[in-house]
């Protein structure tokens, strides 16, 4: 009965062992790229833009929405007013607006569509078959993915 007690002390004083090695050690990962100082950084003012610049990290969400928030904001004020919101759309209603009176006739609004049918319908039979129709799929344009470089290789020490 003994013997239970002593195994039970010596499997407590190993798991604690253990346990300070794995939270004692505090080895970092390598890190993939070398750092460089900030001041050996050339930027193109200095060499003369004769030398590339490094590649920048893909923009965060946050300077993404900053971006868009400039393209709004014409004034840079940092504000967007209402004429600058639908700036844009008031550019896509002009375009549409064939005949500049200010109004969109139902044929002026739906001449991509009108175009895009009268393009499908080869056989000008005034209808479309399946594989006509199929003609009319809008083209899904393929995100571009990032290209990483392979990983360093480990070195054993």
């Amino acid at each position: 009965m003994m013997w239970r007690y002593l195994a039970g002390g010596a499997a407590a004083l190993a798991m604690v062992g253990a346990g300070a090695l794995v939270l004692g050690s505090h080895t970092r990962p390598e890190p993939l790229l070398p750092a460089t100082p900030a001041a050996a950084v050339a930027t193109p003012m200095q060499t003369g833009g004769a030398e590339a610049l490094p590649a920048l990290p893909e923009a965060t969400p946050k300077t993404r929405e900053e971006k868009r928030f400039g393209r709004y904001d014409k004034d840079r004020d940092g504000r967007i007013t209402r004429d600058e919101y639908l700036a844009a759309r008031r550019k896509a209603y002009a375009k549409l607006d064939t005949n500049k009176d200010g109004r969109l006739s139902f044929d002026e609004w739906a001449a991509k569509t009108t175009a895009k049918f009268a393009t499908a319908d080869r056989d000008t039979s005034g209808t479309m078959t399946p594989v006509e129709f199929a003609t009319t799929a809008p083209k899904r344009t393929a995100r571009a993915r990032c290209v990483c470089p392979p990983a360093a290789a480990a070195v054993d020490d």
